[in-house]
């Protein structure tokens, strides 16, 4: 690591970086390095970093997934890629509005403003991108494009509109599932969210579920933590959906449980408190008043709070009971704090015996528990049990199943609902229809027209885009301004003429995100989101670099939208990112507690980057990103580091601009491995062995810090070789390339000094033109090795040795070399341990 402090301005001086990084900036920007020209085919690459809320000021804990993209997209170049290396703003969202309504100025324009902000930044930071192909999703012209997006979506039934329950933050208005915390707080804000009945908009994203897990198996170049977390939150479970009625109006009642084994132990029903039935229940039971309470009070908890192990379990009987259609028993009908309308039907069968939360309940109420599972050689008494028993057994208590095995026996009783009408195999899904609307202002206005004749009306695709109006007021703390306009609310309707209303609401920033990786691709295009052919060219995106915590948003969404316009015939791939990397966050010591947190202007551990730059240069915040630690685990930022850093660079300017004149003269000479002595041999076998490793590094999982680690290893191997312009030819050659190649290996790292020395080492620009080295296998080879001797465990010794000496040559080198010699006086050697190529072990008395 990095590490030490360096106070003196006037070395600081010597590299100048200060003159070299803008010098260069510009040039990439002229010259139009970064620019791709997609209509040509050969050798294309698609290097894509995550695009930013335009939040305003990044911190060096930003950087990381930017540089990274980066420094990706420069290898690829140097190897002859074709990049394509884009960069946008995913503009709309909560926060803009909430400036807007704080600070009295217009989402667009803190945006805008912020945008120009955050590409100063990337541009200082020597981050390559395509800029003629920026977008922002506030922009009519892509917002058009995700109208239309939603207008596909609903022509194919997978976009409609119902009364439910939705997540409800009194801040931030609704939220999908995906962005209510573990905790029951909003992902944004930090409140509490609780449930709010709403006519909101839903993506049919259930209609794909197992197609989504199926294909996950595709994606062999994702993290398997990505994966998982996916899988875990489509959640598939099997079992079976058995058909309960209740007993005193005969309505449905139907529950899914993957536990059907225990179908004779049911003792009471478990009700959500959102569950339709609640409804006719409050209207026809005598203890309406207490369940309508009860109802009230857990609409406002958070479901992870209602679901937490720990919580009280607590209910309250509605008075009516459900039929067990297995063996026509009436058991009790509750309405509990522990089930969730989303999970299943709603409905719970509770097994006290065989479940702990139907256990605690029933403990708590006094109601019965059955066992209808034995261990095996035991026999349970329910007065007596301390918890349920959840692992396997005999069925007992269960009918005609008595005596089987519990698991064995579970495809039978599956069978013996469907044969009676009451019952099926079901499959069932964790992830629920996704909340697209928002009762915002800056967003994507959803294209809609509700008429009173002909109802829910899309606008034809002609009309796009349904454009937001900027004269809205937002005084209101709360609420949506666009349903106070009534220029943009009054319409007509598209089908009848009549007058008619727009949807107000409008559409989740995260369905903007979803697709702009498309846009990329054509970002002009008037006529269409996209040419279909450039982007089955281009996509999937070859490396798709960005955090973990989208895993389950953006990373997921993204792929259902792929398959939607996948099953339209818009694309002809089924999923969006060939491969994967998820950085790790950088961190930093809070100077509030001394803890360590993520970079947090809340926790007062945030490092500006600009003040970096203007101190020790663009390379130098990036060297130390990018060495601080494996890129894909979280690092602790060391503000000391990034001297360590600057001072490595500043070795690196010394020894190549120091020596440029003898190194422009060696440009004709040639290495010639056989005519190599010891010393360049060495040095020659280092350089090879640094472009090894560090290419296995940049190809396999973009182990940056160790490639890094590499090349100070290698500047180390060049300045232990003495060298002047009377030193032999092949001395003169192999330095050469040796310091050449140091700064083809560091300018993917470092690329401002990298293009600076390769200019002053006789090279036209720019670097990226240059061929990544390649190994030469014979230099790899050893002629001599060194190795450690040790007596009695300790290393007395380093020697020399050929590296194809046979074992008794090994033993009779060591034994008399003198260094090992003075510490055997006196003694008998009684063991002699060789282990070849690295140590040779002596044991004496």
């Amino acid at each position: 690591m990095f590490s030490g402090t360096d106070g003196d301005a006037t070395v600081k001086a010597e590299y100048p970086f200060a003159e070299i990084e803008p010098k260069w900036q510009e040039y990439w920007a002229e010259h139009g390095t970064f620019k791709v020209d997609t209509a040509v085919s050969d050798r294309k690459y698609y290097c894509l970093t995550m695009f930013p809320y335009p939040s305003g000021t990044m911190h060096v804990g930003h950087g990381r997934n930017y540089i990274i993209g980066d420094a990706v997209t420069r290898y690829k170049m140097i190897r002859g890629w074709r990049v394509l290396s884009p960069m946008g703003w995913d503009a709309f969202g909560l926060p803009a509005e909430n400036a807007a309504k704080q600070h009295g100025v217009h989402p667009r324009e803190w945006t805008l403003r912020n945008i120009r902000q955050m590409k100063r930044q990337l541009n200082s930071w020597g981050i390559g991108y395509d800029w003629d192909r920026e977008i922002a999703t506030c922009h009519p012209e892509y917002y058009k494009w995700t109208q239309w997006l939603f207008l596909q979506l609903f022509e194919r039934g997978l976009a409609y509109q119902k009364r439910a329950p939705v997540n409800w933050c009194e801040f931030c208005t609704t939220l999908a599932n995906e962005e209510v915390l573990a905790d029951g707080t909003c992902e944004r804000c930090g409140r509490v969210v609780t449930k709010k009945d709403l006519t909101q908009w839903f993506f049919r994203i259930t209609a794909y579920a197992q197609r989504l897990l199926d294909d996950l198996a595709l994606l062999d170049k994702w993290p398997e933590k990505v994966r998982t977390m996916q899988a875990h939150w489509i959640g598939r479970s099997e079992g079976a959906r058995v058909d309960f009625t209740v007993a005193e109006t005969g309505d449905p009642c139907p529950v899914f449980t993957t536990r059907p084994d225990t179908i004779y132990g049911v003792t009471f029903m478990a009700l959500a408190p959102e569950h339709p039935l609640v409804e006719k229940m409050l209207a026809a039971v005598p203890q309406a008043a207490a369940l309508r309470a009860f109802v009230e009070r857990q609409k406002v908890l958070a479901a992870a709070a209602r679901t937490n192990g720990a919580a009280q379990k607590e209910g309250v009987f509605t008075g009516w009971h459900v039929r067990n259609p297995y063996n026509g028993e009436a058991v009790p009908l509750w309405v509990t704090n522990y089930v969730l309308l989303e999970y299943g039907t709603g409905a719970v069968m509770a097994v006290p015996a065989h479940d702990q939360r139907d256990f605690e309940f029933a403990r708590a109420y006094g109601l019965p528990i059955r066992v209808v599972i034995q261990p095996p050689g035991q026999s349970l008494d329910p007065a007596t049990m301390e918890q349920a028993y959840v692992d396997d057994g005999v069925m007992v208590h269960s009918g005609p199943f008595d005596g089987r095995p519990n698991r064995a026996a579970i495809p039978d009783l599956i069978r013996h609902a469907r044969d009676r009408g009451y019952g099926d195999f079901a499959v069932h899904y964790r992830i629920r229809d996704w909340l697209i609307s928002r009762q915002r202002y800056w967003g994507a206005p959803i294209p809609v027209v509700h008429c009173a004749q002909c109802g829910a009306v899309p606008v034809p695709e002609t009309a796009l885009p349904v454009r937001l109006p900027d004269d809205v007021d937002f005084r209101l703390e709360r609420g949506n301004p666009l349903a106070a306009h009534a220029g943009f609310v009054q319409t007509v309707c598209p089908r009848c003429s009549a007058p008619a209303r727009r949807e107000t609401d409008t559409l989740a920033q995260w369905l903007c995100s979803c697709w702009y990786f498309l846009r990329y691709v054509n970002p002009r295009l008037a006529d269409a989101p996209f040419r279909k052919a450039d982007v089955d060219h281009w996509l999937p995106v070859d490396q798709y670099i960005g955090g973990v915590e989208h895993a389950v948003l953006h990373l997921l969404y993204s792929r259902f939208i792929v398959k939607v316009l996948y099953d339209a015939g818009h694309v002809s791939f089924p999923e969006p990112f060939g491969a994967l990397f998820t950085q790790g966050m950088i961190c930093k010591r809070s100077e509030r507690d001394g803890q360590l947190y993520k970079m947090s202007k809340s926790k007062g551990n945030v490092v500006s980057p600009d003040e970096l730059v203007r101190e020790y240069g663009a390379d130098t915040v990036r060297l130390y990103t990018l060495f601080i630690g494996p890129p894909d685990k979280d690092a602790e930022w060391n503000d000391a580091g990034v001297e360590g850093a600057f001072r490595f660079l500043r070795r690196v300017w010394r020894r190549v601009y120091a020596s440029r004149e003898l190194l422009r003269a060696a440009r004709e000479l040639r290495t010639d491995l056989a005519r190599m002595e010891a010393p360049e041999r060495e040095l020659y076998r280092k350089l090879h062995e640094s472009i090894a490793k560090i290419t296995r590094d940049l190809e396999g999982a973009f182990q940056f810090n160790t490639a890094i680690a590499q090349i100070m290893e290698l500047l180390n191997a060049i300045e232990e070789l003495p060298v002047d312009a009377d030193s032999s030819p092949q001395r003169r050659a192999v330095f050469r390339e040796a310091v050449e190649t140091l700064v083809l290996l560091l300018s993917p790292f470092a690329p401002h000094i990298a293009e600076e020395l390769w200019e002053e080492l006789g090279h036209p620009p720019s670097v990226l033109s240059a061929t990544w080295p390649e190994v030469n296998p014979a230099a790899l080879e050893r002629q001599a090795v060194e190795i450690a001797v040790q007596i009695n465990g300790r290393v007395r010794a380093h020697l020399r040795i050929p590296t194809d000496l046979a074992r008794a040559e090994i033993e009779r080198l060591v034994l008399e070399a003198p260094a090992v010699q003075k510490h055997l006086q006196g003694v008998t050697v009684r063991k002699l341990v060789v282990v070849p190529g690295k140590l040779v072990s002596i044991f004496a008395t």
